[in-house]
Protein backbone atom coordinates (compact mmCIF):
# COMPACT_ATOMS: atom_id res chain seq x y z
CA UNK A 1 0.00 0.00 0.00
CA UNK A 2 1.11 3.36 -0.56
CA UNK A 3 0.86 6.30 1.52
CA UNK A 4 -1.37 8.99 0.59
CA UNK A 5 -1.72 11.29 3.50
CA UNK A 6 -0.12 11.34 6.92
CA UNK A 7 -0.56 14.25 9.30
CA UNK A 8 -1.71 14.25 13.12
CA UNK A 9 -2.33 11.16 13.80
CA UNK A 10 -3.84 10.32 10.11
CA UNK A 11 -3.13 7.97 7.49
CA UNK A 12 -4.51 7.48 4.36
CA UNK A 13 -2.92 4.72 2.19
CA UNK A 14 -4.39 2.78 -1.10
CA UNK A 15 -3.90 -0.06 -3.75
CA UNK A 16 -5.24 -0.49 -6.32
CA UNK A 17 -9.00 -1.03 -5.07
CA UNK A 18 -8.66 -0.02 -1.55
CA UNK A 19 -8.98 3.06 0.75
CA UNK A 20 -7.82 2.73 4.24
CA UNK A 21 -7.66 4.99 7.28
CA UNK A 22 -6.24 4.78 10.61
CA UNK A 23 -6.04 7.48 13.38
CA UNK A 24 -7.63 9.67 14.74
CA UNK A 25 -9.27 11.98 11.98
CA UNK A 26 -10.45 15.31 13.04
CA UNK A 27 -11.42 18.43 11.51
CA UNK A 28 -7.96 19.29 11.66
CA UNK A 29 -6.63 16.82 8.74
CA UNK A 30 -10.59 16.03 7.20
CA UNK A 31 -10.44 17.99 4.26
CA UNK A 32 -6.82 17.02 3.52
CA UNK A 33 -8.16 13.31 3.75
CA UNK A 34 -11.11 14.38 1.33
CA UNK A 35 -8.63 15.54 -1.19
CA UNK A 36 -6.44 12.41 -1.45
CA UNK A 37 -9.27 10.11 -1.42
CA UNK A 38 -11.14 12.29 -4.03
CA UNK A 39 -7.49 12.39 -6.37
CA UNK A 40 -7.14 8.38 -5.98
CA UNK A 41 -10.66 7.93 -7.09
CA UNK A 42 -10.92 10.35 -10.13
CA UNK A 43 -7.43 7.93 -11.05
CA UNK A 44 -9.80 4.82 -11.17
CA UNK A 45 -11.14 3.25 -14.04
CA UNK A 46 -15.18 3.77 -14.60
CA UNK A 47 -17.15 0.58 -13.95
CA UNK A 48 -14.22 -0.55 -11.24
CA UNK A 49 -14.88 -1.08 -7.14
CA UNK A 50 -13.18 -0.02 -4.79
CA UNK A 51 -13.26 -0.46 -0.64
CA UNK A 52 -13.50 2.38 2.01
CA UNK A 53 -11.64 0.55 4.99
CA UNK A 54 -12.19 2.87 8.08
CA UNK A 55 -11.81 0.06 10.69
CA UNK A 56 -8.55 1.26 11.93
CA UNK A 57 -9.98 4.82 13.06
CA UNK A 58 -10.36 4.65 16.70
CA UNK A 59 -12.70 7.41 18.36
CA UNK A 60 -16.14 8.41 17.30
CA UNK A 61 -15.51 11.38 14.15
CA UNK A 62 -17.97 13.10 12.39
CA UNK A 63 -15.22 14.32 10.25
CA UNK A 64 -14.36 10.68 9.02
CA UNK A 65 -17.93 10.55 8.40
CA UNK A 66 -17.59 13.27 5.95
CA UNK A 67 -14.92 12.38 4.34
CA UNK A 68 -16.27 8.66 3.98
CA UNK A 69 -19.66 10.21 2.69
CA UNK A 70 -17.35 12.84 0.23
CA UNK A 71 -15.44 9.75 -0.93
CA UNK A 72 -19.07 7.89 -1.99
CA UNK A 73 -20.20 11.18 -3.54
CA UNK A 74 -16.99 11.02 -5.56
CA UNK A 75 -17.35 7.26 -6.54
CA UNK A 76 -20.31 7.69 -8.05
CA UNK A 77 -19.57 10.85 -9.96
CA UNK A 78 -16.83 8.97 -10.95
CA UNK A 79 -18.68 5.79 -12.09
CA UNK A 80 -17.05 3.70 -9.76
CA UNK A 81 -18.59 1.34 -7.55
CA UNK A 82 -18.46 1.02 -3.84
CA UNK A 83 -18.02 -2.67 -3.06
CA UNK A 84 -17.85 -2.65 0.76
CA UNK A 85 -17.55 -0.06 3.91
CA UNK A 86 -15.15 -1.43 6.84
CA UNK A 87 -16.04 1.06 9.98
CA UNK A 88 -14.42 0.74 13.26
CA UNK A 89 -16.36 -0.32 16.24
CA UNK A 90 -17.42 3.46 17.35
CA UNK A 91 -17.79 4.70 13.22
CA UNK A 92 -20.55 2.22 12.97
CA UNK A 93 -22.51 2.98 15.89
CA UNK A 94 -22.53 6.85 15.13
CA UNK A 95 -23.41 5.62 11.28
CA UNK A 96 -26.00 3.46 12.49
CA UNK A 97 -27.32 6.68 15.00
CA UNK A 98 -27.35 9.33 12.18
CA UNK A 99 -29.23 6.88 9.93
CA UNK A 100 -26.48 6.28 7.18
CA UNK A 101 -26.20 3.01 7.33
CA UNK A 102 -28.89 2.20 4.83
CA UNK A 103 -26.59 4.78 2.06
CA UNK A 104 -23.27 2.42 2.53
CA UNK A 105 -22.53 -0.96 1.81
CA UNK A 106 -21.60 -1.52 5.32
CA UNK A 107 -19.05 -5.06 5.49
CA UNK A 108 -20.47 -6.17 1.44
CA UNK A 109 -16.45 -6.91 0.76
CA UNK A 110 -13.43 -7.58 2.25
CA UNK A 111 -10.69 -5.22 2.36
CA UNK A 112 -8.16 -7.86 2.28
Amino acid sequence: MSVLLERNGSRLEADERRLAVTGEVGFGVASAMAEAGRDWLAARPAGSEVTFDLSGVGRVSSAALSVLLEWTRRAREADVRVAGVRLSAPLERLTRVAGLDTLLPLGAAEAA
